[in-house]
């Protein structure tokens, strides 16, 4: 997404989709998402019923377009200049989902039943990118590893499980987060004579 494009323009989506995610996200703050029905997300979206169940047939669909609304609406990430940045972008992320708890379970639910609208949390080309430039001596093989384990580590999912293992203290799951991006980027930074 380019720096203020709209969440729902760059993910194709019409005023109607973006009303009812919004509505659906908000709801989901306040009464936890067991408790949104379809009813309620119209009425807080200002529509009927019958529009929202068009757009989205089932509560999971709903849920799987919501999760990718909140990863570029709610939680946003500034663009990486460098590899090396992104044991900071994922602390940022992890106080990001901490700060509010439904959205990041909600998403984190989201991703494991599927990927439909739903892509990597940062994003994969761009550290793709970043390491075939600064790290040009990284294999194809190693290379797509470490994305998919950057990307995995910098998620909803991530966050989830870092609470539960880590516990509910921020700084504490920010700073775990941190440090794994770290020990991932250290072989990286390995001297010449040592590769």
């Amino acid at each position: 997404m380019t720096a203020g494009q709209d969440p729902a323009e760059s993910l194709g989506l019409s005023r109607t989709q973006a009303r009812i995610l919004s509505a659906f996200a908000e709801l989901v703050e306040e009464l936890g998402s067991d408790d949104v029905s379809f009813r309620l997300v119209a009425r807080r979206a200002g529509m009927g019923e019958r529009t929202v169940f068009r757009h989205y047939g089932t509560r999971g669909e709903l849920q799987l377009a919501a999760a990718s609304w909140l990863e570029h609406a709610v939680f946003t990430r500034r663009s990486a200049e460098s590899i090396f940045d992104l044991p900071l972008i994922v602390r940022e992320s992890m106080e990001a989902y901490a700060r509010r708890p439904e959205l990041a379970h909600l998403a984190a639910e989201a991703a494991t039943r599927g990927d439909a609208g739903l892509g990597t949390a940062p994003d994969a080309a761009r550290l793709d990118e970043l390491i075939r430039q600064e790290t040009p001596w990284v294999g194809a093989q190693e290379r797509a590893g470490l994305v998919a384990a950057l990307c995995h580590l910098d998620s909803a999912s991530a966050w989830v499980a870092l609470d539960r293992q880590v516990g509910p203290e921020v700084r504490d799951v920010a700073d775990a987060a941190g440090w794994a991006a770290e020990a991932l980027l250290d072989a990286l930074r390995a001297p010449a004579g040592d590769r």
